[in-house]
């Protein structure tokens, strides 16, 4: 994975709308959100030490895209 923004305050507020207005979920791990935006910048991969925690958003973001799925078919 691959950090493709990342902001404080009214910036951060901005990217939660413009991926909700696309579709994109939203998990909240704010540890791990916290420490992403302090040791990795916008276009650097995610540092192997932060795998696990990716790992359990990644599964809660597939968990919902078959919900999704579920629901519309």
């Amino acid at each position: 994975p691959v950090v493709v923004a990342k902001g404080q305050d009214a910036l951060a507020q901005r990217i939660r709308t413009v991926a909700t207005e696309n579709g994109i979920p939203i998990i909240e791990n704010k540890p791990l959100a916290r420490a992403l935006y302090a040791e990795v910048e916008v276009g650097d991969a995610i540092p192997e030490q932060f795998y696990q925690a990716v790992v359990t958003v990644l599964k809660e973001v597939y968990r919902l895209d078959r919900s999704k799925a579920a629901v519309w078919t």
